[in-house]
């Protein structure tokens, strides 16, 4: 079988999400594309099923070295890159992948016949319970003074749920650490989260509008260098309460800075009626391929 490695809101190789794509996938057994998964031990892989589309789209199911998930960004974004260049072979407008929270499009623009940016159109955020500073500071090792009181901590969904957390400075966003024994109760007593989204308008570079840290103990993931699911929770969450003062974004996100793996995520939202609309954009780079034996 056939498998591709690349990295995701990357503008550069070996920057960014990691992600494995493995081909024609669909005589394996959830057990087998689990084992695979934690053999790559990357955030996520994924598998298409299939080289030819049903309904549009391609079916696709993507893991975690610890479990199936229904959506994910970074994989999302990277599939949809490995389908246009392997199997359609051509420039197209628009690839769909068959999820199970749904279909899910991204769209392409080029650059001399590369793809350059693509953007996935999310489902719209889904704002669940909030979370006191006091729950919140043990939790991830920060002074109740370094949590932003003018925003709420919420659970966030546009398809897999996150702790969306606003921070004061990137000096408080350094020296976040998960309390391991805190992080198991929580999780037990939260209705859905399992993942923490942290942000903060300090970024590294001036060309960015925010930081961000994706901590998701669970699962064999610990810290996910750019994830483009809980940006795009975060991108529903700036519209709802104008954290720019504004109920539309257009803006660049950093992330993974941290962990050495930097990273980039383009995020657009505007209010469509009583939901929000919320695109995940950046660049894919390939970096290898290989075949499973």
């Amino acid at each position: 079988m056939q498998f591709y490695i690349v990295d995701v809101f990357a503008e550069r190789k070996y920057a960014g999400n990691q992600l494995a794509v493995c081909r024609e996938a669909g005589g394996l057994s959830p057990e087998s594309m689990q084992e695979i998964a934690q053999e790559m031990n990357y955030s996520e892989s994924t598998f298409i099923l299939s080289d030819t589309p049903r309904d549009g789209g391609y079916d696709v199911r993507i893991f975690t070295p610890g479990q199936e998930v229904p959506f994910a960004g970074h994989p999302t974004l990277g599939t949809a890159y490995i389908i246009q260049q392997q199997l359609i072979g051509q420039p197209v407008d628009k690839v769909i992948l068959n999820l199970p929270v749904g279909q899910i499009p991204v769209t392409f623009s080029y650059v001399d016949g590369r793809p350059d940016e693509l953007w996935m159109h999310q489902k719209p955020p889904d704002f669940g319970e909030t979370f006191t500073p006091e729950t919140i500071a043990p939790l991830i090792n920060v002074d109740l003074a370094d949590i932003d009181p003018r925003f709420p901590i919420q659970d966030v969904s546009t398809g897999l749920p996150f702790v969306i957390i606003p921070l004061k400075t990137r000096q408080a966003i350094k020296k976040c650490r998960i309390n391991h024994d805190l992080f198991a109760s929580f999780v037990q007593s939260t209705q859905r989260a399992r993942g923490l989204h942290i942000f903060c308008p300090e970024p590294y570079q001036a060309a960015n509008h925010l930081n961000a840290r994706m901590l998701w103990p669970l699962d064999g993931i610990g810290e996910d260098p750019a994830t483009g699911s809980a940006n795009g929770c975060l991108a529903g969450y700036l519209v709802k309460y104008r954290y720019f003062g504004s109920d539309s974004i257009d803006l660049r996100v950093e992330q993974g800075y941290e962990i050495h793996r930097p990273s980039l995520l383009l995020l657009r939202a505007r209010p469509n009626g009583d939901q929000i609309d919320v695109f995940v954009g950046g660049k894919v780079v390939m970096v290898a391929e290989g075949r499973l034996v």
